[in-house]
């Protein structure tokens, strides 16, 4: 039997997300997919779920969804204050589900998202070979928009038993470690820009505007004097791009991000904190520190080392 879940009450934003649909720029498809993909890639490899299995992405304040069937489900990201039928649930930590309970789901204290990922993952249509919810161009996910109360979601049986592992909680502690900077390394036109805006861009904080998306991340502080008046030819736009716009505001370019941009771009913040982008919250302060090329492609290959099944599971 086909268990279901049931939208009793969606949050501020529930959205289905996989790890999206890259390489569809050159039609003007952004690639989106989780906000936080670390975290996603984590629930999935906990349930032996392929790393790209879609789950449900909850922003800021997360909602209530009730199962007809049994079901099992990890929690990963930031902590929500989830609950089923009252008792409180750890992330990171597999928790089967019987037919008539109800997750319920708080709000987020500190980050931003956090996950529910499905023993088999969700029966959905792929769209240009994935399941992620874009809003802007309605694709992917239920409808292409956030889940409504009353919405019915379908859950895949599980490809295998559920293995009966042990989570390394160090390797957890360090891919999730907390930390006050977030890595960036040049972008294209940096080298356009005074010395005085880099200095500005990696010394100073800078706090997490209210506008804030999915699309982009604004940042407030000083204004930064931006080459060429901060406009130039449009260009190619990359995941994590700081542009900057002609009132010296920094945005950094996120998951739903245009494919194409005409600001200038100061830098770009390594892959390996992507994630934390995913993870900012309104009014949160940032900082920036600048590293090489190397450094943050070794960094990158550090992440990905600790996401091998020898080094997660005990």
């Amino acid at each position: 039997m086909v268990t279901t879940v049931e939208v009793i009450a969606p949050g501020m934003q529930t959205t289905v997300q996989d790890l999206g649909r890259p390489g569809f720029g050159h039609l003007g498809v952004s690639a989106c997919g989780a906000a936080d993909r670390l975290a996603l890639r984590l629930g999935n490899l906990i349930l032996g779920n392929p790393a790209d299995a879609p789950g449900l992405e909850m922003t800021l304040q997360g909602g209530r969804f009730r199962f007809d069937g049994v079901a099992w489900f990890v929690l990963a990201g930031v902590d929500f204050g989830c609950s089923l039928d009252g008792e409180s649930i750890a992330l990171w930590t597999p928790t089967y589900i019987r037919a008539g309970q109800t997750l319920a789901s708080g709000g987020a204290s500190t980050g931003a998202r956090c996950y529910v990922c499905f023993a088999g993952g969700l029966q959905l249509h792929s769209v240009l070979g994935s399941c992620s919810t874009h809003i802007a161009s309605k694709l992917g996910g239920l409808e292409g928009r956030p889940l409504i109360k009353g919405d019915r979601i379908y859950l895949n049986e599980p490809v295998s038993e559920l293995p009966l592992r042990r989570i390394s909680r160090s390797a957890i502690e360090k891919l999730r470690s907390v930390r006050d900077l977030i890595r960036a390394t040049s972008s294209a036109q940096t080298a356009g820009f005074s010395q005085e805006s880099l200095v500005k861009l990696y010394s100073l904080p800078w706090t997490v505007q209210n506008d804030s998306s999915r699309m982009g991340v604004r940042l407030a502080g000083v204004a930064l004097d931006a080459p060429l008046g901060g406009s130039m030819t449009t260009e190619g736009a990359p995941l994590g791009a700081i542009q900057v716009t002609p009132s010296g505001e920094p945005v950094i370019l996120f998951v739903d991000h245009q494919t194409t941009g005409g600001y200038p771009k100061i830098a770009c913040v390594a892959s390996v904190d992507h994630w934390r982008i995913g993870q900012l919250r309104p009014r949160q302060i940032v900082r920036f520190v600048h590293v090489s090329f190397d450094a943050a492609r070794q960094l990158l290959f550090e992440q990905e080392a600790l996401l091998k099944p020898a080094e997660f599971f005990q």
